[in-house]
């Protein structure tokens, strides 16, 4: 595997990918993040085993392949880097480390197997919508007061979230409930595409 990526984009994508990753654990892989460079594209993965983040990044893809580093620390070396410089990261063989170049700087990344990296299924979703950012932030941050936090109620600890066919149009509604409070709350589907 071989690509090189900008600075810029590169490290805003790790940002979100290495919230989720877990820092210290019990099962090593999951502190890492699983790179895949494939038809001018880089997907950057990470999971915690109950949640997955994917971010797709343009990339120039010199090779495809796959590899898993730890997130944090390739988080932290490009956020040290200078700005506007193009980072390149190679991968000779699946087995072997993985060399990031910028710049004047070059370092070697310890990998684990990308056969030992978890995949959350999507199976057969019985439904399935596209939103941007900001309408899912705004759902999210106008129903999160009702959320229970107690961990008896565990069902309750969520947001549902629904596409649904009205006369109006298609819409997504956001509901949560600890039992005494309930929040709704709904926008027009193609507001977020």
């Amino acid at each position: 595997m071989k690509f090189s990526a900008e600075r810029a984009i590169l490290l805003k994508a790790l940002a979100h990918i290495q919230s989720v990753a877990e820092k210290r654990n019990t099962i090593p892989i999951l502190a890492n993040v699983l790179i895949q460079a494939a038809d001018g594209r880089l997907s950057l993965k990470a999971t915690d085993m109950e949640i997955e983040v994917v971010e797709e990044i343009p990339a120039t893809i010199k090779r495809d392949g796959a590899t898993t580093v730890p997130a944090s620390v390739l988080y932290e070396i490009v956020r040290k880097l200078p700005d506007s410089v193009e980072v390149e990261l190679d991968q000779a063989d699946s087995e072997g480390p993985l060399l990031l170049r910028a710049d004047r700087y070059a370092t070697r990344l310890n990998v684990l197997s990308v056969d030992d990296f978890p995949s959350m299924g999507t199976g057969d979703l019985p439904c399935h919508f596209k939103v941007g950012a900001g309408v899912l932030r705004s759902l999210i941050d106008r129903t999160r007061f009702a959320i229970s936090t107690e961990e008896t109620r565990y069902y309750l600890n969520g947001i549902f979230f629904h596409a649904a066919d009205t006369d109006a149009g298609k819409l997504l509604r956001a509901v949560a409930t600890d039992g005494h409070r309930l929040a709704r709350v709904e926008t027009e589907l193609s507001r977020g595409r």
